[in-house]
């Protein structure tokens, strides 16, 4: 049957597309595999958000260098609030309550979700809120540990679990968080909402920020009743946008470059020992019912290996080792892959690598602000293959002359839901044509080669 869109097309309002990029978080957050690592031999390693951006008001001052012992808030952000106890303070790991310690302003009670989305509806319920209070000595708690540098407190719930909102609602505010406020300093992390695999996974990560050992709150299992003292706090995370560090927002103009050397840093990976005689392609696999898919893959590889290519096929979840993950990335020269979160992956590429999206039809403007521009200011070779209506599998459900395929900005503009987003991320997979991708692969190639005839 075919369907047909017979509804007036408007032009997309502002405020709307704020809404459609929001939902379209939600929805491409739920796009998560879990098979396990696998490499297959033609080698194995899966998947598919986006928020407002915002402009960030840089904090001068390290909170423990104000003068005045005292809790304030800014809340001025469009997706993000910053709290800071300037002064002596105590934790209840159990209560999620810091306390400061003798203030010398009136008392005061603050409450903060510190999770960098505080607009969205649907995944800000599920954070769990945190209580900032001041009052006499008398009333605080005494430290049974006291640290000598500050803590920075932050959510790990959320849309954690897709590795794209780890990274740009966790791991890219938090080192943005570090070098506005606490650059070539000290500090502790405190984490609410951590899941059970999510420090195994990402303790080499956070090892790189910070040599103590992370403090988990509200656990009920593992938070312990001690009170933890420190000489102050920054409760949330400063985002510059999704997948986005600005260096005009950082006193000392850290970038999405020297996010990377933090990576490189972390899982300390050399590969000086590494002998190929094609540029090695990492192919972003996708597998399943999770839509976007590519229907040929096969003919896809064999083409790849055609152009000369080492190709090999990649297909991680939440429970591939990101050590081996990025060893393996890093040793390559070009990644392939249809726009989703696994491309996320492309932060472990080197600098002058290349990274391929190949993006299906109606999502060309979600696209280009989660990979393009942080490809390029990564300092990748970025190629882009649009999917034409004919490669797509919507052309068997729609006609051509629906709006679906003839105007997706106008199909978005009439009533953005759930159940819109659906038909471009979800019921869509694509058939590429080989010929015309091949055109572009060889584009890649001769940039990729270029970079290992450098690198060697």
């Amino acid at each position: 049957m075919v369907l047909k869109t017979t509804r007036k097309s408007y032009p997309v309002a502002a405020v709307a597309l704020a809404v459609v990029l929001v939902m379209y978080l939600a929805l491409f957050s739920s796009l998560s595999d879990d098979s396990g690592l696998q490499l297959i031999p033609s080698l194995s390693f899966t998947q598919g958000t986006l928020q407002q951006t915002s402009v960030s008001r840089r904090i001068e001052q390290a909170p423990q260098e104000m003068t005045s012992a005292s809790i304030t808030c800014d809340r001025s952000h469009t997706i993000y609030d910053v709290c800071s106890i300037n002064g002596s303070c105590n934790l209840n790991p159990k209560t999620g309550t810091f306390t400061l310690i003798d203030p010398t302003s009136a008392p005061s009670v603050e409450k903060i979700k510190p999770y960098p989305r505080k607009t969205d509806k649907w995944v800000m319920p599920e954070i769990k809120e945190l209580t900032l209070t001041s009052g006499p000595l008398s009333l605080s708690r005494s430290c049974d540990v006291t640290h000598d540098s500050p803590a920075i407190v932050f959510s790990a719930g959320g849309y954690t679990g897709s590795i794209y909102h780890d990274f740009i609602d966790g791991f890219i505010p938090l080192f943005i968080t570090v070098n506005t406020i606490f650059p070539n300093r000290d500090f502790i992390l405190a984490v609410v909402d951590s899941k059970e695999w999510w420090m195994s996974k990402y303790i080499d990560l956070l090892g790189a920020f910070s040599k103590h050992k992370t403090i988990l709150l509200l656990d009920k299992e593992n938070a312990s009743s001690l009170t933890h003292c420190f000489p102050s706090a920054t409760v949330g995370l400063i985002s510059h946008g999704p997948m986005t560090v600005d260096p005009t927002q950082i006193s000392n103009s850290k970038s999405l470059v020297d996010f990377h050397n933090l990576l490189d840093k972390a899982f300390n990976t050399n590969i000086s020992t590494l002998k190929t005689n094609k540029p090695r392609l990492i192919f972003v696999s996708r597998y399943g019912t999770v839509g976007r898919v590519i229907l040929n893959e096969k003919e896809i590889k064999e083409m790849l290996e055609d152009v000369g290519f080492e190709v090999i096929t990649f297909r991680p979840s939440k429970k591939t080792s990101l050590r081996k993950a990025y060893k393996l990335i890093k040793s390559s020269h070009v990644m392939v892959g249809v726009h989703g979160a696994a491309l996320t992956h492309f932060l472990f590429l080197r600098p002058g690598s290349v990274l391929v999206q190949i993006v299906p039809v109606g999502l060309g403007w979600v696209a280009k602000t989660c990979f393009e521009k942080p490809a390029k200011a990564m300092k990748l070779e970025y190629i882009e293959y649009s999917v034409n209506v004919g490669e797509s599998s919507l052309v068997e459900k729609y006609s051509r002359d629906d709006l679906v395929l003839k105007d997706p900005i106008a199909f978005r503009g009439l009533g953005w839901n759930v159940t819109r987003m659906n038909v471009y991320l979800k019921e869509q997979d694509v058939r590429l044509d080989v010929n015309l991708f091949r055109k572009r692969m060889n584009k890649a190639y001769e940039k990729a080669k270029s970079f290992m005839d450098i690198n060697h």
